[in-house]
């Protein structure tokens, strides 16, 4: 279920929108890449960069998987059709992947978080995350895991 290792994000894609939160808060178990079904000024507003995924989460129903609270800002120049920024997007995916996904996602303390919008190709497309939630503590041993690998590199520095 991982998604293909395609090299560096400046290879072809173009990040628009990373949520940093989502690796600090939950454990990454697996992640998959999904289309988004947009409408066209919503395609013209993530190209912008004018969309947040801090509160945004995935839900699996009626074997259809939906992302929910991505919030992408109306497109300024758009005269007729202004869709609610919050709506509930459908995300395009395999069945099998659809499956899998909720499966997975059933059980006790995992959820679907979107780690990243990025486009391909021309296509807006979003990596979503089956993850589990990181506690208080566990948040704090990785904070000072980091702090000590840094110190470790700065004295590794100062010595040559």
């Amino acid at each position: 279920m991982p998604i293909k290792d395609r090299g560096k994000p400046g290879e072809g894609e173009k990040n628009v929108c990373v949520n940093r939160r989502a690796r600090h808060e939950y454990f990454i178990l697996a992640s998959v890449e999904a289309g988004i079904a947009l409408a066209g000024c919503e395609v013209k507003s993530i190209r912008q960069g004018n969309v947040n995924l801090q509160e945004a989460y995935a839900i699996v129903e009626e074997e259809e998987a939906y992302l929910l609270n991505m919030h992408v800002t109306p497109y300024e120049k758009s005269s007729h059709f202004v869709p609610d920024p919050t709506r509930k997007r459908k995300l395009l995916l395999h069945k099998s992947e659809i499956k899998r996904l909720m499966g997975r996602a059933t059980e006790k303390g995992l959820t679907l978080v979107p780690l990243r919008v990025y486009i391909v190709r021309g296509k807006v497309k979003l990596e979503i995350a089956l993850a589990r939630g990181k506690g208080k503590r566990d948040r704090r041993e990785e904070i000072a895991k980091r702090d000590a690998e840094r110190e470790m590199r700065r004295e590794a520095a100062g010595r040559q």
